[in-house]
């Protein structure tokens, strides 16, 4: 039986020294928004690399899953391995043989409020944008495509295919930039 640790924070500038997991044998870490599960790979390893009887620590709910379908799923995955998942924060365990009505309702509940609370960050995000280009101060995020060198390839005969493949780029952000 292994004791396994996953931490999460939304951003590169965030640090994960808050989330104290306590005695663990291996962690894995990210930092990425919680809005999708499947975008992301420290998860993803983490419960494939789970087996049968391992315990699964998460400081809170919040920090495995932004949203009520993601973290019902995350859960059921390993109990369906045989892995009990443990939130330290809510002081709720979920073992693979079933958890009491109660448990349930409150992982549900406290899910729900995990993805309400993205949800009012996100419209508080949109009104931000609106008010801040009403004023003509909103620039947008900073580009993160060199449009120069995009087109400084086309100039040198490389074709849309070449220069995504030059740049790590899809073919289409290449059409975007040269139509655009």
């Amino acid at each position: 039986m292994a004791v396994v640790g996953y931490r999460r924070v939304s951003s590169i500038d965030q640090s994960l020294d808050r989330q104290d997991l306590g005695d663990i044998e291996k962690v894995f870490e990210e930092k990425l928004s919680g809005a999708s599960a499947s975008d992301r790979p420290a998860l993803q390893d983490m419960i494939g690399w789970v087996r049968e009887g391992d315990v699964v620590v998460v400081h809170s709910i919040d920090r495995l899953a932004r949203n009520l379908q993601d973290l019902l799923s995350i859960v059921s995955q390993l109990n369906g391995k045989g892995v009990s998942i443990r939130f330290i924060k809510d002081n709720l365990t979920f073992p693979p043989e079933g958890t009491d009505g109660a448990s349930k309702l409150y992982l549900s509940i406290l899910g729900a409020v995990a993805e309400f609370e993205r949800s009012i960050i996100k419209q508080r995000q949109r009104e931000g944008i609106a008010k801040a280009k009403a004023k003509g101060v909103y620039k947008g995020r900073k580009p993160t495509i060199d449009q120069d060198r995009i087109l400084a390839l086309r100039d040198e005969g490389l074709s849309t295919y070449k220069i995504a493949e030059v740049m790590g780029i899809s073919r289409m952000t290449v059409h975007r930039t040269l139509n655009g």
